[in-house]
């Protein structure tokens, strides 16, 4: 069985997607942040990560780059659900 690694700060999110894909038969593990999701990852290895771009704590972008470096053939997956938000700028 696939085991699949998802990383995203949105709760509502990752715990639907991590049901959906539990429900098609996969393994799935799940973490808020890449830091987490890199904890996880060196614990019980992944087939594949989903991951956020924009997060908190370690972005998307800089997460990616790091499992990468670490894991040259694991497949990742990038998602975002919007833009950057900053009030400073709201009018």
């Amino acid at each position: 069985m696939a085991h699949i690694l998802i990383i995203d700060d949105d709760k509502d999110f990752r715990q639907m997607l991590h049901e959906m894909l539990e429900r098609e038969g996969y393994s799935v593990s799940s973490a808020s942040d890449g830091n987490e999701g890199i904890k996880l990852l060196e614990n019980k290895p992944a087939d594949l990560v989903i991951t956020d771009i924009i997060m908190p704590e370690k972005e998307g972008l800089e997460t990616i780059m790091d499992l990468k470096r670490d894991y040259p053939d694991l497949k990742i997956f990038a998602i975002s659900g919007g833009g950057r938000s900053h009030p400073e700028k709201r009018q």
